[in-house]
């Protein structure tokens, strides 16, 4: 069979029985290959135990899929800017269960009320607090960042004498006191130092102020002043100096 060269030959070169082979072989095991698998992060790792053991310990990840059974608390928050309580629903999933890497993570939030003018903020701080929840990882900032909002038209007080600068604030606080609960959070808690030195305190103020409401719910003197760092009405003068009755915190140092 005869083929006519239309264009000039500038270079040439000569196919070798081998080459060819070769390159058949590397095209088919090119398309025999399986596809790229998109990349996945793991949700376990490999750790020794406490007896040097190898073990697979699963992690708080999004790929993590839903069990069938979930453990739940529910919490009321009732403030008096709202005729209707909020009901706040925080679901834990159990992870390497009954083993000593056992540990309990929040895995999705719901918020009930009975006033729909909070509906649609409320569906969405759901979806997106379940979401940062699924995420894994370190979820505990989100405690400092729902206690920071602030309601534009002044925040409210709740029994006992704590303030609270809005409902998101408070919902702030619910979570924080659940992740106490499962061990994610430390308590704050004075020393034993400071907790004695408050209640020397407390007991000596007491003393020289014994007149007192008897219908005030408050556990701290009457006249104390808010404070700023456990935003509590626990402040009272003792020895020249402003001091915290709840968490002990003093001008003076």
């Amino acid at each position: 069979m005869s083929i006519k060269i239309e264009r000039k030959i500038v270079k040439y070169d000569v196919q070798k029985p081998e080459i060819k082979a070769a390159e058949k072989a590397e095209v088919a095991k090119a398309a025999s290959a399986p596809e790229p698998i998109a990349f996945a992060p793991q949700t376990a790792e490999t750790v020794r135990d406490k007896h040097g053991h190898l073990a697979q310990v699963i992690r708080m990840h999004e790929k993590l899929e839903r069990p069938e059974v979930l453990i739940g608390s529910t919490y009321k928050i009732k403030t008096p800017i709202s005729d209707h309580a909020m009901y706040v629903t925080i679901n834990d999933i159990v992870l390497n269960e009954g083993t000593e890497f056992e540990q309990r993570r929040p895995f999705e939030i719901f918020i009930n009320s009975k006033n729909l003018d909070h509906f649609q903020w409320i569906v969405a701080l759901t979806r997106i607090i379940s979401a940062v929840f699924r995420k894994g990882g370190d979820v505990t900032f989100l405690v400092d960042e729902l206690k920071a909002v602030f309601d534009p038209r002044g925040g409210y007080w709740q029994p006992g004498g704590k303030f609270m600068p809005s409902i998101i604030a408070e919902l702030g606080h619910v979570i924080e006191r659940h992740l106490q609960t499962i061990g994610l959070l430390r308590k704050p808690q004075l020393d034993e130092h400071q907790q004695r030195l408050v209640d020397e305190k407390r007991a000596e103020y007491e003393a020289r102020a014994r007149q007192t409401d008897a219908f005030a719910k408050s556990n701290f003197p009457d006249g104390a002043q808010l404070c700023s760092k456990c935003s509590t009405a626990a402040v009272v003068m003792m020895d020249g100096c402003m001091t915290c009755l709840n968490c002990g915190d003093s001008k003076c140092g």
